[in-house]
């Protein structure tokens, strides 16, 4: 169930639209705010106020890589994984990284405290590899970068 607090929120994203349904990304985007996925319920009951059907909101949320659909460590860290990054050895930062934190993409580290996902463009070719943790954009990444990154969130 929505908390009377997200529910006031998605309101006020609802009235600069012309139709509810085009809330849906604002929507999701405040619950996840809130509570750091969205879950299946969350799925129903932000379908329910835009009076759009479920499988829409779930269309919505599935497409967008940076809605949540399941639980994520507090801080969630995105390696590009494009072709520039790729030439620029994001495979090797991607199994340092991996091996540091004992996880692979789509993990989450036994403290809880990083998931580790894909991106497929953080549009940053130029400065590759690149990577985002939370909404903090890295780039011309080496292992002692990103040792020094890690460390700053706890």
């Amino acid at each position: 169930m929505l908390a009377e607090e997200e529910i006031k929120e998605i309101n006020e994203e609802i009235k600069q639209y012309p139709y509810p349904a085009v809330a849906c990304i604002d929507a999701l985007k405040i619950v996840q705010k809130h509570r750091g996925w969205v879950s299946d319920e969350s799925v129903k009951d932000i379908a329910q106020l835009l009076g759009i059907s479920n499988e829409e909101v779930d269309g919505v949320a599935t497409f967008y890589s940076r809605i949540y659909r399941k639980p994520v460590g507090r801080n969630v860290i995105l390696v590009c994984d494009s072709v520039s990054c790729m030439i620029m050895g994001y495979e090797s930062l991607y199994e340092y990284i991996s091996k540091k934190l004992g996880i692979a993409f789509g993990g989450t580290s036994t403290d809880g405290r990083f998931t580790l996902l894909p991106i497929s463009c953080l549009g940053d070719c130029d400065n590759a590899p690149a990577m985002m943790i939370n909404n903090d954009h890295f780039n011309r990444l080496t292992a002692d970068i990103i040792d020094e990154l890690l460390e700053r969130y706890k």
